[in-house]
């Protein structure tokens, strides 16, 4: 049976050309980077060759890039690193981030800490004002992501960068789900912290950046030797690292031409739904504010609401990969807090499904998704009890 993935939010396929450039560095060249013979030069070589292809791409010094595990280490090292530094106890970030933000947050309870929580508007964006209200001498940092993970919403961080300037207080995103998607420059955008993952974008899994702009406070919460200039201890990831640069590098290069690719299957994607389900079904992201690899779907039939997490399972017995969510959370039977704090209803929040699409889906694929998901929608319909 016919296999079609659409869950790249989740995770990437390794891209090829990244692996070749991977390949030394997991058999010839395998030294480790703070060896100082020769083989460890090699790697260590290599490594600051990938730092400064990264700081490049997104407008950054090299001594500015830190490598981490992934994404999650990298937004728990933005966040207790400043609070750590600063001795303020205040996180100003939104309800809509990934559990790797909302539950460092939270974490910082036992110490005395507090996160504040700004309400989002329906679009699943932040009002940079609402920010600016947020803070007070207390607040340590601001940390809001640039693409919503679950629906594609795409916050404005440039305008809510320059409220932090105003106060003066440092400004975290994570852009695990912009990165390579759309374009990243960390002056531009009025960054302090930024936080990527390689496998997101064709790249390796366990590896990822904090990027920390100088001088910024932050202490690190990670130790056990000098790598990274003290600031996180560690045998380096020489393959990983390798293979994200390279990752990085192809992403960007690659942007347009994949943003419109993106676009064309996303408008055949609805048009296909249009003319397949009417008023059955609507999109959980306004398409202007939205990133269009993202679809995230909620389906009704004559008032019944479809269960997720069954709609899921049966596009997946169909050949149809997607998932309800982060990845991180599958497996919970509660609602997605992304869709509950943008107001939906939990009965049309739990029959959510998100399309997540890659470079190498094609019309044929959307093609095919639409027609399982007629099948399973109308099989599900016929089963579904009457009130």
């Amino acid at each position: 049976m016919k296999t079609v993935y659409f869950d790249h939010a989740a995770t990437t396929p390794l891209d090829e050309r990244v692996l070749e450039a991977m390949k030394p560095y997991l058999t010839e060249h395998f030294g480790n980077a703070n060896s100082a013979h020769q083989m460890g030069n090699q790697a260590k070589v290599a490594v600051e060759d990938a730092r400064e292809t990264i700081a490049d791409i997104i407008g950054a010094e090299p001594a500015e890039i830190i490598f981490t595990s992934g994404g999650t280490e990298s937004d728990n090292s933005a966040i207790k690193g400043v609070v750590k530094a600063t001795g303020k106890s205040e996180v100003v970030t939104s309800p809509l981030e990934h559990h790797a933000v909302l539950h460092t947050a939270e974490a910082l309870k036992q110490d005395g800490g507090r996160p504040v929580y700004v309400e989002p508007n329906p679009d699943g964006t932040v009002n940079p004002q609402k920010v600016a209200d947020a803070i007070t001498e207390n607040t340590a940092l601001v940390s809001l992501m640039h693409v919503n993970n679950e629906i594609g919403s795409i916050n404005p961080l440039k305008e809510i960068s320059e409220v932090c300037r105003e106060h003066n207080i440092p400004f975290h995103s994570d852009t695990v789900q912009s990165i390579g998607k759309i374009p990243v420059n960390v002056d531009e955008l009025g960054l302090d912290f930024l936080s990527m993952s390689a496998h997101k974008i064709y790249g390796p899994k366990g590896i990822g950046v904090l990027y920390m702009r100088h001088a910024t406070p932050w202490l690190p919460w990670m130790h056990g030797g000098s790598q990274e200039r003290r600031r996180r201890g560690g045998t380096l990831n020489v393959p990983g690292i390798v293979g994200l640069a390279k990752a990085l590098e192809l992403a960007v290069e690659e942007m347009d031409q994949h943003a419109r690719h993106f676009k064309k299957l996303r408008s055949r994607l609805v048009s296909g739904l249009d003319k397949k389900f009417g008023d059955r079904y609507q999109i959980n992201c306004n398409k202007e504010k939205c990133a269009p690899h993202i679809v995230n779907l909620s389906f009704t039939d004559t008032g019944e609401q479809f269960d997720g997490e069954m709609l899921l399972l049966n596009l997946d017995v169909e050949g149809i990969c997607v998932s309800n969510g982060s990845a991180c959370t599958s497996g919970t039977i509660e609602p997605s807090h992304v869709l509950d704090n943008i107001g939906l209803d939990n009965k049309v929040a739990n029959s959510s499904i998100r399309i997540s699409m890659g470079k190498d889906n094609t019309e044929d694929d959307i093609d095919y998704l639409l027609e399982k998901l007629e099948i399973v929608i109308n099989r599900m319909a016929s089963k579904a009890p009457t009130s």
